[in-house]
């Protein structure tokens, strides 16, 4: 004989008359459970992450519209702004496009809209878009292919400046909450048939909804998306997965690339020959200083007090291979140019050190920076990025300070024709004040933080210019020292990488891409410096060089200017593109 077990009696409230059905205490045998309709409150329904709510459940597909809309009013200011500019006058043209960005936008993602798959894929569009939105919409950073590589190859040290306090409120506020309503929202089941095709029928419907209405005007359409390739470009999240698919694909066809050999040919040319003295050239790679801001190219500021005391030779009209790191600095050594030169091509050919390397120089890279980018793979190199060091190191990355006191002992150890390359971490944003040392401050009140929007205008330029300015005084003594190596023929070139927007039409840092990159960011300072014995050795005329000071260069001439100045013979040097070219006495240099 068994007993029955029966639960304590249960006290129905009401909810309006809503019914929602319970099942008894958990100590009533399965089979003797039933279900009894009861009238809950709605406060006593209560979800958690990784609990669906059971109100109001959702089928992915109307989850998915919802999350879509929410992206496209919340995290899209920039795309509207322009878009409202675009379409100035005409609402309803304006209407139809953004209509036709959001079916788009639905066609793909109805592929996810299965019960299984749609909130991994919201959750994840969301808290996208809440990120990349912020960059956008508060630095006017577009999240690119370019972008995403230079995110893929930087270092915590450098990246850990762009995470501040506005931009996680900012992702908390439009990216971590709506995503736990996503994660809490009950998600409706249907039968097989019709989970497997609604999908198909959302992608077949929402495309060809794009399509009609892009078909409703699609002479202006296609006009504004060629023209205007910035609208687009601002669209969250479509840029950001489009850029990802792109850097994907780029690193999957540069996969176990073979590096091809180059300039194997390169000997020393005449102006090398026994009694000589050693052949030191210093070459400084710079980092996001634009040559707006360089008093030696105009600027009003007297940013350049240093270098402007000094023989140097300032090119004031030289455009950068790019606007990211990541891109210029392996074209400038590169031999190919901006218009030729592709990451494919550049990891899969040696460079300029390379060649120079061949010719027998013994060639060094020196880094400040987030690393060479594979450009010194095949010679020395030192980093200097994480030296102990209480002057020039004190907030756990060094000022370019710490080169000069390594100059000295190097220095003494030369022997040979030496190419030492020196990369700057020179004015690298958003933290500009940690760039240079405090008591160098020239230009004030300067921004001390990485979040702009606490700044000023003139904050952030005074931040920047001081940069420039610590610039100037590396360069300055850094010249200064080779002055005083009477026993090395010494020369130095600075070519900064790309330069930087300081809040120019609602830009600031850089990484634009380069159709719609203002001059700020491509446009960069070159300056050369040569001591009276290198000129003699080389037989290089100075004032030759300046008078190409006005003359448009860039940085497809430094990889043939850097075997022209050092007199390397090989046939990858391309004489047309070597400023010193016409600047050296041939003859001169046969009879030295």
């Amino acid at each position: 004989m068994s007993a029955t077990l029966r639960a304590p009696p249960q006290k129905i409230q009401s909810t309006g008359g809503r019914k929602v059905s319970v099942r008894l205490a958990w100590w009533v045998p399965l089979k003797q459970q039933r279900k009894i309709p009861t009238m809950l409150p709605i406060k006593k329904l209560k979800g958690s992450i990784g609990r669906p709510i059971n109100l109001y459940p959702l089928s992915p597909v109307a989850m998915t519209v919802l999350a879509l809309a929410y992206i496209f009013l919340t995290c899209n200011e920039t795309f509207w702004s322009i878009g409202a500019d675009v379409f100035s006058g005409h609402p309803f043209s304006f209407a139809g496009f953004v209509a036709a960005v959001f079916f788009l936008m639905l066609t793909l993602s109805a592929p996810f809209t299965f019960p299984w798959t749609v909130k991994p894929f919201l959750i994840f569009l969301i808290l996208l878009s809440a990120i990349t939105s912020y960059y956008m919409d508060s630095l006017g950073v577009i999240v690119d292919r370019d972008m995403i590589q230079n995110v893929m190859v930087t270092t915590i040290t450098e990246s850990k400046h762009l995470f501040t306090i506005d931009l996680v409120s900012h992702v908390i506020l439009f990216g971590l909450f709506p995503a736990v309503v996503v994660a809490c929202v009950k998600i409706k089941r249907f039968s097989a048939v019709r989970t497997i095709a609604t999908p198909i029928l959302t992608t077949a419907l929402s495309l060809a909804l794009a399509a009609g209405l892009l078909m409703t005007d699609l002479k202006t359409y296609s006009s504004i998306v060629r023209e205007r390739k910035d609208y687009m470009s601002s669209f969250q999240p479509g840029m950001p997965i489009v850029g990802a698919i792109r850097y994907a694909k780029m690193m999957m066809r540069s996969a176990n690339v073979t590096v091809a050999a180059i300039g194997e040919d390169a000997v020393k040319g005449a102006s090398y020959g026994p009694g000589r003295k050693p052949v030191l050239t210093i070459v400084v790679a710079g980092e996001t200083a634009r040559s707006q801001n360089f008093s030696l190219n105009g600027y009003a500021v007297d940013t350049n007090p240093r270098l402007a005391q000094l023989p140097v030779t300032s090119f004031h009209d030289v455009t950068s291979c790019g606007t990211a790191t990541a891109t210029s600095l392996p074209c400038m050594f590169s031999q190919f140019n901006r218009e030729d030169y592709s990451f494919q091509k550049g990891i899969s050919h040696q460079n300029v050190l390379d060649v120079i390397d061949h010719a027998g120089l013994h060639v060094e890279w020196w880094d400040n920076n987030t690393g060479d980018k594979g450009i010194a793979a095949r010679v020395t190199q030192r980093s200097l990025t994480n030296t102990d060091n209480a002057e020039f190191c004190p907030a756990g990355e060094c000022m370019d300070g710490i080169f000069l006191q390594q100059l000295s002992d190097f220095a003494q150890t030369i022997t040979q024709d030496t190419v030492l390359v020196l990369h700057q971490i020179g004015s690298h944003g958003p933290t500009y004040y940690l760039r240079y040392p405090q008591e160098a401050e020239r230009f004030a009140p300067a921004c001390r933080t990485a979040e702009f929007k606490n700044c000023t205008s003139d904050q952030i330029t005074n931040a920047y210019d001081n940069t420039i300015a610590y610039t100037d005084t590396v360069l300055a003594e850094t010249i200064e020292f080779l002055t005083r190596q009477h026993q090395l023929s010494t020369a130095l070139i600075y070519v900064s990488d790309h330069g930087e927007s300081l809040g120019e039409s609602g830009l600031y840092l850089h990484g634009a891409p380069y159709f719609m990159a203002p001059e700020y960011q491509t446009k960069v300072p070159m300056i050369l410096w040569m001591s009276p014995t290198f000129k003699q050795q080389f037989a290089i005329d100075d004032a030759c060089l300046s008078a190409k000071a006005d003359a448009p260069l860039s940085q497809d001439n430094l990889f043939h200017s850097l075997l022209g100045m050092l007199d390397i013979e090989t046939d990858m040097r391309n004489p047309e593109l070597d400023i010193f070219e016409t600047c050296r006495n041939h003859q001169k240099v046969a009879s030295n």
